[in-house]
């Protein structure tokens, strides 16, 4: 077609320039693409070209050659979608990218405005599955990649939306894949749209496919399965638009193939089924069982194999010619008339002769065998034919329904233009059908263009399209060829020779009509498609379809029921189906009588007649709905899978009018852009101040006005931009040259900064490299200059001495000459050599004797260094033999002052024996006043400890019996000693007898060891007199240590050294040198250490023996206190017991009385006076009734408190007499350290250690050890007192505790910081929650208010109750801290007295409440009278729950008949904001309390009815609420709680590991649940599955909006031209709104709030977060699967980047872990593919690396659909995916292309024990459970 042209020529000046692409013809390709090479100009004859392949080609262009050549559209638009969004339309570009994305993509379908291109891949492909199915699922057409799908949803979404029926009309050659596509249409109704009940009629409809294939397809040339049959299925659905039924009709079955078949191919299916199976017993593998029964099965299987008999019958010629016969005995005769029932002899005669009726007469005429022939192929045809029809009638009864139809949508299967070699009767029809459709859609598609323009208020010009009402004419119109065949067929004589030379005289003048020129027996008729020549042979015989009526009539007389039915009149089938259609589906009549026989006029239809009467109703149903098309094409002859041969496909699209499509909408606006889309795309071509104005309709119009200066070649609509065609080409040719040149200029820009940077380092190289050149050039010059001036120096020099030494021997000469010439005769020769000779040996010896010297010094030097080092050797071995010599006998010799000291230090013991005595009394009188002090009001103790005084006084005598006995021994003693200490003094003479024997000689060496001697002896009497003046001391500080009150403590860790258990100073041998005051104070302090440490263990051990006996006596007296208490506590109990029993009777005839006057108030309501006393006295009651009840529970309260204050104090005692015992050492040891110090005496005495804390009093009493120890050693002013406190390093490791106790110290300081901190964060938190319960307090009063009185009461009470119980349950939970602890104690020590005094009052309250209680009861008969009262009947164990009312056990008692109010209330009734405020799942909590109740009494029954009835309530409230997350939530949080519970309780030890003893009391005692707790976990994860369904239902229509499609970068998203399903106006305002990943996120959110405050466990939350995200990923995955428009670079940059976003949200939220990100790793990788380059080999390789979640199939897809929204992008080549799938090959990868949305994970309900204890639980009053009672 030349259409095109018209508006290409425009753009001549414009387009036509050097490197301008266009297509020109080929013959064998069809369109070949080539390159202008030469600008063009208007009129010159030559355009020069230049092919692919590089061949020049001059193209000639002219009347009479060829018109301009086609433009090629730019690269970004090959590939779209949509044919109609392409810039240039026309039929090489439609072929062209059919072409691109058939082979390259594998794309099979392709939009044309409003036709769905599909081209048969010849392969099975995974694009039709349920996932992709619900992928398509309620997306808009223009959304998702063109599929059948897409067209089948657009006509559910249309039939709904709109109330109308709605039509698919399916065409296409044969083999081009109509039926498929037909067959998928239908499978997506019946998976959208399937039956509401259980009839399945949706299965029924599939299954019948099967059916009509076996018996309507048959193999052709060019098709294995080729429908030979037109069908139209009706498929109705009602009002909520489910399918309920079907209706098929039929046209035009080829009854021909079943007696003849063309070569290579067959007759249909079923005749091929039934010979393969005639071996089976039954037929059940044809696929028929679904839809027809068994008996029908065998029935349709007689009627076939009676055809194939028939057929096979032999017919045999008479001699004459003009008669014939067949065989006697013919098996295949015999088998007809046996298997369809019919006489034998008579069928026989029938099929050789016929009838002849006149008026007068009746005539049997015999027939030729060429006639008989005929007369048995047309039975068969006819038995076939209505075989056929029962089978489609049949199946339609078994799809119909009862119910009313609402709508139907209609697929429409039927054949496609055909042209062959020989043309018949059949293709005649179907091409004539075809004419009729393709009127209907150029009507239609002009109809829509015409709507979309007056929708948008574009001015309406008249398109001129191609209308073929003039061919149809010529077929259909009076006196046309189906007239002229009629007419002639009812001529007896008529001829297809003649009927043929009608047509030629009476439509000749047709241009739609043709005569051949070789030939009279064919015609011509020019169709929209194209030329086709018919040939008449066989025209009127088909169209007659002769069959004798005595064939019929035998038939009709069978005994087979089926084929009598087969054949009975018309007329009284339509009466019988009538009348008997509400009876029953099949009834057979037979007459009682014969009848005269009427005209069949339905025999004397003609086939043309007929077809033509069933077209027009096709049309009128057509007409009637709203049509979708599908035109199918066949690619290639040879079925080779992505194979497409160009000029098969072209015959294909003009004759399918898809080019005709494109004719239409490039006659008028072909391209449509929305304002938004327009300004996005082309806003690079605006200026700056055209941005800044606010309405983008005016920007986009001054823009357009701007560059588009002819106003006809766009349109503005009211919200649209329409262009004419190529326009968008012109915009995006100057899109692409503004990109190119802000691209050359950036490029310029950045290669200009690119060189500028390398010029500046060249240069900065070059100046650097100059600088150190000329630098070393200097260098080298003033080097040079320098070694010349030296030289210069040198040679001046060497020239003087030279000149110099020359002058002098000169000189020298000239005086000798002149002294030799004055006195001197001149010297002989020989005088002269003979002088020379000397002076040359003079050097010459001078220089032998130095070398000489040389070697002899050297030598020397040599030898003494040899010597020197023997020497120094042998030295150095000498003074280690010295050393070590000299180091032995000094340890010998320290040893020997160390046993001297030993025996020193037991003599001096011996001495002051006398003394010990004394200080031990004095020691014992101070033990016995610590004792006294710690144990101050125990007077008990005074006479144990004297009687110990006096045992002491007795060991003290015992003590000096064994002094005498040591100064004895001590005596023996000391004689050893002095041998000892000779032999000492001997050793160190000799020590230092061998040290200075190589420096003085033995006398000085005796003499010195002398002096040395002296000077130890005096050193020793000096220790000998410090030693006796420290002991002195000693005895002071012990005497003082008497009138010392002892009050401090000291830890163990901060104790005196002096239990060390080194008792001797280490002494150096560098101390033996020292003074004689030295070794002095070593020995005193030895032998002081010593002493201080017995008497220090005797204090410790009486300190012992005491404590023990301090405790025996603690123990009495807590024996005794604890009897007292006891009996203390029997008595109060037994009277608490008492007035419980008694209140509980007066509120027992208290509510017996209020029942009472309130019946008695009913009946006398017109007793006024009785009415005000009623109500006072009830305002009594009620008022007393609070009071006592508010008593009670003060008195629970107190008591609670008495006890707890009890075992504080108690544990407060216990941890202070801990800490005194602790301290008693230290306190000792202090005591012996200060010793007589006055005012060490008066600091301890002045301090009271027991009234301070334990850390201050360990660090005062540290402190004040070192400050005495610190005194002391100031009061002396010699050494020896420092030698005596720093003894065993005292003061050392006093200073080291000191510091070991400031770090305590500051550790306790910065504990105490951070616990004030943490106080100050709990008191916000406190101030928080005192806000909070403000609020929850006001909104009670508020709902107080809104109460009655009596109910705001008892409200106020039950409020007032719940907040005390609650106080002392978290008063009782919190454990102690010790200064809580402490504070308890005073408290109790404090107000024990006025505890006790409120207890009274209280009691005599309560006394006074009940005597006005009996005053009130005693007015209450005379108000009441003698009228009984109905109460309940009374619950068993009624004192046991008397007894528990203030106990609670955590147990819920009720009424049998209160069952169902209390599942009422519980489950059907509750709302879950009604229980918001309080514990999470506390339904579940009453339940199981009610359970526990329930088992407690053994009642099996009340057990079984309450789970039961809870299980069936729960599963009626979601039933009802089956889309409220919100309640599904609630109830699933609810029933694994129970669940939870009924584990928890059970007493099953797997299940008590993590309870209380509490909780461990409160397990089932009686029953075991094990089965219901299964039931619980069935329904738990029923409702699971529940709450995942109706989230995502929630989250559908959110996912692709704001995951692929909502900008979260702006601006980063490009827009692309559009094709006619982005902007029909059917598509206006469908659709729900865009949604942003913001909306997605906070949806989430709300999600997993809501179960957090519904206390669902964290793993089931974070197992609904998982699944949701798995459904996102595949909701994601697979809209990116099936959009094109979506698989972009920026794209995959938008997507990457919200998944960041939910990934930061998971971390938020803590759900990192859950395993949801690993869900959406397809995605993730599917966004790194958009981004990754596609280009070598390596980012193949990186590419299979990378996309490790995604299958090949994934992979290769979205390859596939790259799309490059510039020019300036590549696309990604085909060998490039070549390599990418033989990469991925030996994956093991499921053969998948979409992600099951429908998968869900296994849910798993971790146990999680509850730590809320029962008896602590609290029911709101708003729950209105009143009839439940706490036991």
């Amino acid at each position: 077609p030349n259409f095109s042209h018209i508006t290409l020529n425009i753009f001549v000046c414009v387009l036509v320039f050097q490197y301008t692409r266009v297509w020109i013809p080929d013959p064998e390709d069809v369109w070949r693409a080539a390159e202008i090479i030469k600008d063009y100009k208007e009129g010159e004859p030559i355009l020069y070209l230049k092919l692919e392949d590089e061949t020049p080609l001059e193209y000639r262009i002219g009347p009479k050659d060829n018109a301009l050549p086609f433009l090629r559209n730019p690269d970004i638009l090959v590939g779209e979608n949509d044919l109609t969004a392409l810039s240039y339309l026309h039929e090489p570009a439609v072929l062209h990218n059919l072409k691109v994305r058939f082979t390259e993509s594998n794309h099979i379908y392709t939009y044309c405005g409003i036709v769905l291109v599909a081209i048969n891949p010849y392969e099975q492909l995974q694009i039709y599955g349920e996932e992709v199915i619900n992928a398509y699922s309620g997306q808009n057409m223009g959304d998702m990649d063109p599929h059948i799908f897409a067209v089948a949803e657009e006509a559910y979404k249309q039939m709904a939306r709109d109330e109308r029926n709605q039509s698919i009309i399916v065409s296409g050659e044969s083999g081009a894949g109509k039926t498929v596509s037909a067959k998928y249409a239908m499978r997506f109704f019946a998976t959208v749209g399937g039956s509401a009940n259980d009839t399945n009629v949706e299965e029924k409809v599939l299954a019948s496919s099967p059916i009509m294939e076996a018996i309507g397809n048959a193999k052709t040339t060019r098709n294995d399965n080729s429908s030979r049959f037109g069908k139209y299925i009706q498929i109705g659905f009602d009002r909520s638009y489910h399918i309920i039924g079907a209706n098929m009709r039929t046209y035009l079955l080829e009854k021909s193939r079943v007696v003849f078949q063309a070569e290579d191919e067959r007759n249909y299916h079923i005749f091929y089924q039934l010979c393969a199976s005639a071996s089976l017993p039954e037929f059940k593998d044809l696929a028929l069982s679904k839809c027809v029964n068994d008996s029908n099965q065998s029935s349709i299987f007689r009627i076939i194999a009676s055809i194939l008999h028939l057929g096979n019958v032999e017919i045999c010629s008479e001699r004459d010619g003009d008669s014939c016969h067949i065989l006697k005995n013919d098996p295949h005769l015999a088998h007809f008339c046996q298997l369809l029932g019919v006489e034998l002899e008579q069928m026989e005669h029938w099929l050789c002769h016929r009838k002849l009726v006149t008026t007068s007469e009746t005539y049997v005429k015999n027939m030729s065998r060429k006639q008989a022939a005929n007369a048995r192929d047309a039975l068969a045809k006819h038995i076939y034919a209505h075989m056929f029809d029962w089978i489609v009638e049949y199946v339609n009864k078994s799809l119909h329904t009862s119910s009313k139809q609402h709508s139907f949508i209609g697929v429409l299967d039927i054949y496609g233009f055909e042209t062959f070699e020989i043309n018949s009767f059949e293709q005649f029809c179907i091409n004539y059908a075809n004419e009729k459709l393709q009127q209907q859609f150029n009507q239609h598609v002009f109809k829509l263009e015409q709507e979309e323009y007056m929708k948008e208020q574009i001015p309406w010009t008249l398109i001129d399209f191609y209308d073929n009402q003039p061919c149809i004419d010529v077929i259909e119109a009076k006196l046309g060829i189906l007239d002229l065949l009629d007419e002639e067929c009812k001529v007896p004589k008529g001829t297809d020779q003649n009927w043929c030379q009608k047509l030629f005289d009476r439509l000749s003048s047709s241009v739609h009509f043709q005569k051949p020129r070789m030939s009279n027996t064919s015609f011509i008729v020019i169709h929209f498609a194209d030329k086709v020549e018919y040939q008449c042979d066989g025209f009127l015989e088909k169209n007659r379809d002769t069959v004798y009526e005595e064939q019929i009539n035998i038939l009709k007389a069978s005994k087979f029921q089926l084929m009598a039915d087969l054949f009975q009149d018309t007329n009284k089938d339509s009466s019988i189906s009538t009348s008997s259609s509400s009876k029953s589906s099949r009834v057979n009549v037979r007459a009682s009588k014969p009848t005269p026989k009427v005209p069949n006029k339905e025999h004397r239809k003609t086939v043309g007649h007929q077809f033509r009467s069933s077209l027009q109703l096709l049309m009128e149903t057509l007409n009637a709905t709203t049509p979708h098309y599908v035109r199918c094409i066949k690619p290639n002859d040879e079925k080779e899978a992505f194979s497409f041969e160009s000029r098969r496909a072209v015959q294909q699209l003009r004759a399918c009018g898809v080019l005709e499509t494109i004719r239409i909408s490039a006659a008028g606006y072909p391209s449509r852009w929305t304002y938004p889309d327009f300004f996005n795309r082309y806003r690079v071509l605006m200026k700056k101040s055209d941005m800044t104005v606010g309405d983008k309709k005016l920007v986009c119009r001054n823009l357009l006005e701007t560059l588009v200066k002819d106003p006809d070649k766009f349109q503005f609509g009211k919200t649209k931009i329409f262009f004419r065609a190529g326009q968008v080409a012109y915009l995006e040719k100057l899109r692409a040259d503004k990109f190119r040149s802000a691209c050359i200029k950036i490029q310029k820009t950045v290669r200009g900064w690119l060189q500028r940077v390398r010029y500046q380092k060249i240069r900065k190289s070059a100046i650097n490299l100059q600088r150190y050149g000329r630098g070393y050039m200097a260098r080298r010059y003033a080097e040079q200059l320098r070694l010349t001036r030296a030289a210069l120096i040198f040679q001046k020099q060497y020239r003087m001495v030279r000149e110099r030494r020359d002058y002098l021997k000169v000189r020298q000469y000239n005086k000798w000459f002149l002294v030799s010439a004055i006195y001197l005769p001149s010297p002989p020769p020989q005088f002269l050599l003979h002088h020379k000779a000397m002076i040359i040996q003079k050097h010459v010896r001078g220089w032998l004797t130095r070398r000489k010297f040389r070697r002899a010094r050297n030598a020397t030097i040599t030898i003494q260094c040899a010597y020197r080092r023997m020497r120094a050797k042998r030295e150095l071995k000498q003074l280690k033999i010295e050393a070590r010599s000299a180091q032995h006998l000094k340890k010998l010799n320290t040893g020997m002052e160390n046993k001297i000291v030993q025996l020193q230090r037991k003599m001096d013991d011996q001495v002051q024996s006398k003394n010990h005595g004394s200080t031990h009394v004095v020691e014992v009188h101070c033990s016995i006043r610590l004792v006294a002090y710690t144990m101050s009001g125990d007077g008990s103790q005074l006479t144990s400890l004297q009687d110990e005084l006096e045992k002491l006084r007795a060991e003290l005598q015992e003590a000096h019996t064994h002094m005498k006995k040591l100064e004895e021994k001590h005596s023996n003693e000391k004689m050893g000693l002095e041998q000892v200490r000779y032999q000492s003094l001997k050793g160190r003479k000799y020590i230092f007898f061998l040290q200075g024997y190589q420096e003085s000689s033995a006398s000085q060496s005796v003499g010195r060891v002398q002096a040395e001697l002296d000077e130890e002896r005096q050193r020793y009497q000096n220790l000998l007199r410090e030693f006796s003046r420290l002991e002195q001391r000693y005895d002071n500080l012990q005497e003082a240590k008497v009138c010392f009150q002892p009050g401090h403590k000291r830890n163990n860790s901060t104790q005196s050294s002096l239990e060390s258990d080194s008792n001797y100073p280490s002494i150096s041998t560098l101390e033996l040198g020292d003074t004689d005051d030295a070794i002095q104070v070593v020995e005193m302090g030895v032998e002081k250490a010593a002493m201080d440490i017995g008497v220090f263990m005797k204090l410790q051990k009486r300190v012992r023996e005491l404590e023990q006996e301090r405790k025996r006596l603690q123990v009495n007296l807590e024996k005794m206190e604890d009897q007292q208490e006891s009996e203390d506590l029997a008595y109060n109990s037994l009277k608490r017991q008492e007035l419980e029993s008694e209140n509980k009777k007066l509120k027992n005839d208290l509510n017996e009385l209020r029942k009472a006057i309130a019946d008695r108030a009913s009946q006398n309501s017109s007793s006024n006076e009785l009415q005000d006393g009623y109500n006072l006295l009830l305002g009594q009651l009620k008022a007393a009734n609070e009071e006592l009840e508010v008593r009670k529970e003060e008195v629970l309260i107190l008591r609670t408190q008495i006890v707890s204050a009890a075992h504080q104090k108690e544990e407060t005692t216990n941890q202070i007499i801990l800490t005194a015992k602790s301290l008693v050492p230290l306190e000792v040891s202090a005591l012996t350290l200060c010793g007589a110090n006055s005012s060490c005496s008066v600091l301890f005495s002045s301090v009271n250690f027991f009234s301070l804390p334990p850390p201050l009093s360990s660090f005062l009493c540290l402190s004040l050890s070192l400050f005495v120890s610190l005194s002391c050693l100031a009061g002396g002013s010699k050494a020896s007192d420092w030698g005596y406190l720093n003894e065993d390093g005292e003061l050392g490791l006093a200073y080291q505790g000191l510091k070991q106790v400031a770090r305590l110290l500051e550790a306790q300081l910065q504990s105490q910081a951070r616990k004030h901190e943490d106080e100050l964060a709990a008191f916000n938190t406190q101030i928080e929650l005192l806000k909070d319960d403000i609020e929850k307090k006001q909104e009670m009063l508020n709902h107080t208010m809104s109460l009655s009185p009596e109910a705001q009461v008892e409200y106020s009470v039950q409020q007032e109750i719940t907040r005390l119980t609650n106080d002392n349950l978290v008063r009782t939970l919190q454990p102690p801290t010790p200064y809580t602890l402490i504070h308890i104690i005073v408290l109790f020590i404090m107000s024990q007295k006025d505890l006790k005094e409120l207890v009274e009052k209280l009691e005599k309250n309560e006394r006074k409440l009940k005597k006005q209680l009996r005053i009130y009861m005693k007015k209450v008969p005379d108000m009441e009278g003698e009228r009984p009262t109905k109460a309940k009947p009374q619950l068993t164990r009624q004192v046991t729950v008397q007894r528990r009312e203030k106990d609670f056990e955590g147990m819920l008692e009720y009424y049998k008949e209160d069952e169902a109010m209390l599942v009422k209330t519980l489950i059907t009734d509750m709302k879950p904001n009604a229980v918001s405020a309080t514990v999470p799942c506390l339904p579940a909590y009453i339940l199981f309390m009610c359970i526990r109740h329930a088992d407690y009494i053994n009642d099996d029954q009340k057990v079984h009815s309450l789970l039961t009835s809870t299980i069936n309530a729960i599963k009626k409230v979601l039933k009802k609420n089956n889309n409220d997350f919100e309640m599904t939530s609630f109830w699933l949080a609810n029933t694994s709680r129970l669940l939870h519970c009924l584990k928890q309780y059970s007493g099953d030890e797997a299940f008590m590991t993590q309870n209380t003893a509490k909780q461990n009391e409160h397990c089932l005692k009686n029953f075991d649940l094990a089965e219901y707790r299964q039931v619980l976990s069935d329904l738990s994860i029923q409702i699971y599955q529940q709450l995942i369904k109706v989230a995502e239902h929630m989250m559908q229509p959110m996912i692709v909006s704001a995951m692929l499609e909502s900008e979260s970068i702006p601006s980063l998203a490009g827009v692309k031209p559009m094709g006619y399903r982005n902007r029909s106006s059917s598509m206006d305002g469908e659709g729900p709104g865009s949604y942003t990943l913001e909306a997605l996120i906070r949806q989430l959110g709300q999600f997993h709030s809501v179960m957090g405050e519904h206390g669902l466990d964290p793993e089931i939350a974070g197992q609904v977060i998982r699944q949701l995200f798995y459904s996102i990923n595949a909701v994601t995955l697979n809209n990116l699967l099936l959009r094109k428009d979506v698989c972009s670079w920026s794209t995959g940059m938008q997507l990457r980047y919200n998944i960041s976003q939910m990934e930061e949200w998971l971390r938020g939220k803590n759900l990192h872990q859950s395993g949801a990100v690993v869900n959406i790793e397809p995605v993730i990788q599917a966004a790194q593919l958009l981004q990754v380059k596609k280009k070598t080999s390596q980012d193949a390789e990186a590419i299979c690396s990378l996309c490790t979640s995604l299958t090949m199939q994934q992979i290769v897809k979205i390859l596939n659909l790259y799309t490059p929204l510039n020019e300036f992008e590549e696309r990604v080549t085909v060998s490039f995916i070549r390599n990418i799938q033989n990469r991925l090959q030996d994956r093991n990868d499921v053969p998948m292309l979409l992600v099951d949305t429908k998968h869900t994970f296994p849910v798993l309900f971790p146990y999680t024990p509850s730590a809320l204890s029962l008896e602590t639980l609290h029911i709101p009053a708003n729950l209105s459970l009143d009839f439940l009672t706490r036991v």
